[in-house]
């Protein structure tokens, strides 16, 4: 446990170097804080809070930095959030109208970059069953067929479809209303299990037709790899914290576009309640070792469906980041859930 004084030196050094971003020495301290301590007093605290691991000394200066464990205390007992400006939150109130849900989605995640000058993210968990709503069946050439299928949520999928010969109007009009009229609802695995007896029923010449369409189907609803929209990566080229090391910012990039392991820390940002801050290390991915995620989960009807959030150097303005990540977060929700 930190005493009041240490608490408020802790408070000011994080605050100075987030605002400077260079290391914060005892004058500067004195000066801020509003403590009336002598030098060797503001010293001996600071050794001691280097001692426990909050700040620690760069070899060219006599000042401290924050640490990620500083930076940890300080986000979350001594942090003081500052609300968005009325112009901000109009802002997001108005680029967040209810509309096709995947406008939405991106229009979310540019005005987390716009705003908070890093990267904005904004993720679906994944699947957890590949329902469908709708599915229509359209020709494309003599063997090629566009599936388009929609989602309960209202999400829209397409897939081609190669078949082995030419299907008329008619009967691909007949194949999309069996399965709309029969199992609408329906997962394409459920589907798979259950049709097999009604498949025979059908033209043998529709059930090559209809087996390429649940697998397509099954495909298309599981795909991860469209899981999240990120915008504003070039922002982080701005950041003299991070463009200082190219080879891990270029590894950073590259996580971006694999997505396995940024899609898990997402998705455990989900399973939370409100704003959860990923600092360093704790994100367990070692290329963000130098970054901060602060996440929010959103909600459609009140059921968590994903993630809004904000990738950028630990040495971020987070009393102005959470609450934009908070605010956007709940917008988003009240959007979607009237869409």
């Amino acid at each position: 446990m930190l005493d009041r004084r240490a608490q408020i030196l802790l408070k000011t050094l994080v605050e100075r170097y987030i605002a400077e971003g260079q290391p914060v020495g005892s004058r500067a301290l004195s000066r801020y804080s509003g403590l009336d301590l002598s030098p060797a007093t503001i010293r001996n605290i600071m050794s001691d809070l280097e001692e426990m691991g909050f700040i620690s000394s760069p070899h060219t200066s006599a000042g401290r930095v924050p640490t990620p464990c500083g930076y940890r205390i300080f986000v979350d007992t001594l942090l003081t959030i500052k609300p968005l400006e009325q112009v901000e939150l109009r802002e997001i109130e108005g680029n967040l109208n209810p509309d096709n849900p995947q406008r939405l989605i991106s229009s979310a995640s540019h005005l987390l970059s716009q705003l908070s000058h890093f990267a904005g993210v904004v993720a679906s968990p994944r699947r957890k069953s590949a329902a469908f709503r709708h599915i229509e069946f359209l020709s494309l050439s003599e063997k090629r067929i566009l599936l388009i299928i929609v989602t309960p949520d209202g999400d829209v999928q397409n897939r081609i479809l190669f078949t082995d010969r030419t299907y008329t109007p008619a009967q691909l009009t007949m194949a999309a209303n069996f399965l709309n009229q029969n199992y609408a609802g329906f997962t394409f695995d459920e589907i798979r299990r259950r049709v097999q007896d009604e498949l025979r029923q059908l033209h043998h010449d529709m059930t090559s037709l209809m087996t390429a369409a649940l697998e397509a189907g099954n495909q298309a609803l599981n795909d991860d790899t469209e899981n999240y929209v990120i915008s504003g990566e070039k922002n982080l080229l701005d950041s003299a914290d991070l463009a200082s090391n190219m080879s891990r910012l270029r590894e950073l990039f590259d996580l971006f576009d694999k997505k396995t392991l940024f899609v898990q820390i997402l998705d455990m940002s989900s399973r939370a309640e409100g704003v959860q801050i990923f600092i360093g290390g704790e994100s367990g991915a070692s290329v963000l070792d130098e970054c901060s995620v602060v996440t929010a989960p959103y909600t459609v009807d009140g059921r968590v469906v994903g993630t809004v959030g904000v990738i950028g150097p630990t040495r971020m303005a987070y009393e102005r980041v959470i609450p934009i990540v908070d605010i956007t977060a709940k917008l988003l929700s009240s959007a979607l859930s009237s869409n």
